[in-house]
């Protein structure tokens, strides 16, 4: 027997990321679509279509499609993965063509004169701790933590539950994934917090997708964002957080010249972790990153700042120029 055939459609979504004001910025469309048929909108990613007949690349499609929406050039562009669960548009009794979206990564320097253009495209920046509040310490444990996520957590792995025995247990997903017990906090692991959440029922896209009824808690954990995107931001913020202990990609969201303590603000809004002032400038200057202009910035109102720059010699010395960042 033969099935009919399934018209898919290559759709190209970006998490374009920006650090305006120590705020790690994600650009989003707001007042989406809800896929649970609820009023109250959502944020989505920008999205854009593949076009094979004009684009020799999903980069370059994606770089077009941006440019063309917002005015935005991108710096940085990486692909992550490809989001294609049949699920993941939930309309019962929909035939239309299956969406299958190439997520990526994208950084981008602030550019305040745009606003007015990206609000005309729908867009705007909305800081990305908005959607993920429990992955911000930079002023310490978030008390979220102790007294909602891990509580529920915990009551949701201690439920029977039927396992596959080349999978970890709950209980043992949960103290990796949060740093629960003896386990230590990773930054790096956005993603699979993330999932333990939705599988968990205790966000409001598993509520969406028909997972759960309800939450239960009484409130979202964060903003809710339509279908998976929230999951393609996790994948992203994971992703970036990753490559700064590797690559100079911190490089690509900070103007040309800089001051030492900007430079640790955009590292901290990114990884989400406060950042000793000595160490972190003994670490910058031991991995030769950055050469100083010679110039200095009073923009502060204190005493004048050194300025530097990225020290782009670095490429020619050695394959793995980043930021390894020490233990908290």
């Amino acid at each position: 027997m033969v099935s009919q055939a399934t018209a898919v459609e290559i759709g190209l979504n970006a998490a374009i990321v920006s650090v305006q004001a120590q705020t790690p910025q994600i650009l989003v469309i707001s007042g989406g679509a809800r896929t649970d048929n609820s009023e109250s909108p959502c944020d989505g990613l920008p999205i854009g279509a593949f076009d094979p007949l004009l684009h020799r690349t999903f980069e370059t499609g994606l770089r077009a499609s941006v440019q063309e929406q917002t005015e935005l050039h991108l710096g940085y562009v990486e692909q992550l993965y490809t989001f294609g669960d049949r699920g993941r548009h939930k309309q019962p009794g929909d035939t239309g063509p299956h969406v299958v979206s190439v997520g990526y990564l994208a950084l981008t320097r602030a550019r305040p004169d745009l606003s007015a253009t990206l609000e005309n495209a729908g867009a705007l920046w909305r800081d990305w701790y908005v959607y993920f509040p429990w992955e911000d310490w930079r002023n310490g444990r978030p008390a979220l933590l102790d007294s909602v996520l891990l509580p529920a957590l915990k009551k949701w792995a201690a439920e029977p539950a039927t396992y596959d025995r080349h999978l970890p247990s709950r209980k043992a997903r949960l103290r990796l994934a949060f740093g629960d017990e003896d386990f230590p906090w990773d930054e790096e692991r956005v993603l699979e917090r993330y999932e333990l959440l939705y599988e968990a029922g205790l966000i409001e896209e598993a509520v969406a997708d028909g997972r759960v009824p309800e939450t239960g808690l009484g409130f979202p954990l964060g903003r809710q964002m339509w279908i998976d995107h929230r999951r393609i931001l996790a994948t992203a913020m994971a992703r970036l957080r990753g490559k700064l202990k590797y690559r100079p990609v911190i490089f690509e969201l900070m103007p040309p010249e800089f001051t030492l303590t900007r430079l640790q603000t955009t590292v901290e809004a990114i990884s989400g972790r406060h950042l000793h002032k000595q160490n972190f400038r003994r670490l910058v200057e031991g991995a030769e990153l950055v050469e100083p202009t010679g110039a200095s910035s009073a923009a502060t109102g204190g005493r004048p700042a050194a300025l530097y720059r990225f020290r782009r010699k670095i490429f020619q010395e050695r394959p793995a120029p980043g930021l390894k960042l020490g233990g908290r």
